[in-house]
């Protein structure tokens, strides 16, 4: 029952939203550096949402965003935030709670 669980968890949708202010080099590498970890870790299993602040600034204080760029884990629950351009893998793994899933852990072990 526990291993039904965990593929139930890693075939959830994972929906992310990256916060930035307009299109600057830092906001481009976060969002760049977020895809990529995202196709290697969640292929087909995400939604990236990208909000800049500065078009829609009122979702600052509502989603309580303090420093950009930010990504805010929606779903699945609960909500994680992270902040920054994302060329750190620990920090993502570690801060958006992201799991390798057995496929994943199955083909790595072919490899090696």
């Amino acid at each position: 029952m526990e291993h039904h669980e965990q593929n139930d968890r890693s075939e959830e949708i994972w929906l992310l939203r990256l916060y930035v202010a307009g299109q600057t080099p830092k906001s481009l590498t976060a969002f760049s550096n977020l895809k990529k970890f995202c196709e290697e870790y969640l292929k087909d299993r995400y939604r990236i949402e990208v909000i800049d602040l500065i078009e829609n600034p009122q979702l600052a204080q509502r989603d309580q965003i303090v420093a950009l760029p930010t990504v805010l884990r929606q779903l699945p629950l609960p909500l994680k935030k992270i902040i920054g351009d994302l060329s750190n893998r620990e920090k993502i793994l570690v801060g958006l709670d992201i799991r390798k899933t057995q496929r994943q852990e199955d083909w790595l072990s072919e490899i090696e």
